[in-house]
């Protein structure tokens, strides 16, 4: 089968919601400063509206297609690269909202919406003048996705596909993923997995484990992730229990920058300049996209690993989770593409 998309994206569909505000609206609302609380869908339609007519407002509201998987893909076509995304949304308002915002990407994301069940997942953020971010989260319809939303020959015409751990938190979506890593794996394409988060990975420990014993070829985490993957102390421990795996381990450290392992060799990576952080959020996700640019694009795993750097480094200059300068352009500047 010829491979159509650089990479298949596999994970939660959620529209961020993101309005300035002041701090009374903070308290008037009883949102948490600086943190991010899990509400049900009635809380959700609730804020949406008190968002919608506050007064207190600074900017229009703005909504734009998010999650984790997602927002690599954002990161992957801001370097030129193409894809198609799988996720869930409902049949309304914000799931038309994330179709379209996927589009004005080029991403393909054809996942039909769902017409019963929860509406479509959002991340509502409030960000005050002093640049913090609190954010409601309403799971919503993003958890039910389900095997028949796999499109397989889709899937398979990608060279890698995608997936974010934290899919593994319901049965259905994992049997989904599985069908979509048969598919590819079938077609010759390789399949990558981020950790998502610590906790995640205390969840599904052994499971993540038999994915890269048995399917997984690259794998995304932070440092703090593969500690608790590989059960180490140290990162001299983890990079240990890394070379003994085999495949591809792309690290992420922060400021120290990423190691990159596969058989046996380690790539140090410095972390790319920044002149001030503003928002970590969102950069290993612009990590994973650089990296898996620079893996379908023919680059060496070291510079791989540089354009990781470089996406990641983009993403913390500025408030949102997804690349504000064209990463492209900024690669072509550094000499990476």
């Amino acid at each position: 089968m010829s491979q159509q998309y650089d990479v298949a994206g596999l994970g939660n569909a959620i529209v961020d919601v993101i309005a300035s505000v002041g701090d009374r609206f903070l308290l008037n609302h009883r949102i948490a400063k600086g943190g991010m609380t899990l509400i049900d869908e009635f809380r959700a339609k609730e804020l949406l509206k008190l968002l919608a007519d506050n007064q207190q407002t600074m900017s229009s509201v703005h909504e734009v297609a998010g999650g984790s998987a997602a927002n690599t893909m954002a990161g992957i076509a801001s370097l030129g690269g193409n894809g198609v995304f799988v996720g869930k949304v409902f049949d309304d308002r914000l799931g038309k909202v994330f179709g379209d915002s996927m589009a004005s990407l080029g991403m393909t994301f054809t996942t039909a919406p769902a017409c019963q069940g929860s509406s479509t997942a959002t991340c509502m953020i409030a960000v005050t003048p002093d640049g913090q971010r609190s954010m409601s989260t309403y799971l919503g319809a993003c958890r039910e996705l389900v095997p028949d939303d796999i499109d397989e020959e889709q899937v398979a015409g990608a060279r890698i596909l995608y997936i974010e751990g934290y899919l593994w938190d319901r049965d259905e979506a994992k049997q989904a993923a599985r069908k979509a890593i048969a598919a590819v794996k079938g077609a010759g394409g390789r399949i990558a997995l981020s950790l998502s988060d610590s906790f995640c990975v205390g969840r599904f420990r052994d499971e993540f484990l038999h994915l890269l014993d048995k399917d997984v070829n690259i794998l995304f985490a932070n440092e703090d992730e593969a500690k608790a993957l590989f059960q180490q102390d140290s990162f001299d421990g983890v990079i240990a229990a890394a070379k003994q795996w085999g495949g591809i381990a792309a690290l992420t450290r922060s400021a120290k920058g990423c190691v990159i392992i596969e058989e046996g060799q380690e790539h140090v990576v410095p972390a790319a300049p920044v002149s001030r952080v503003i928002d970590t959020t969102g950069a290993g996700d612009q990590f994973a996209a650089g990296f898996l640019y620079g893996m379908t694009n023919g680059k060496g795993l070291a510079d791989c690993g540089k354009l990781g750097a470089l996406a990641a480094a983009e993403v913390i200059s500025h408030y949102g989770a997804r690349p504000e300068a064209s990463l492209k352009e900024l690669a072509a500047k550094a000499g990476l593409i």
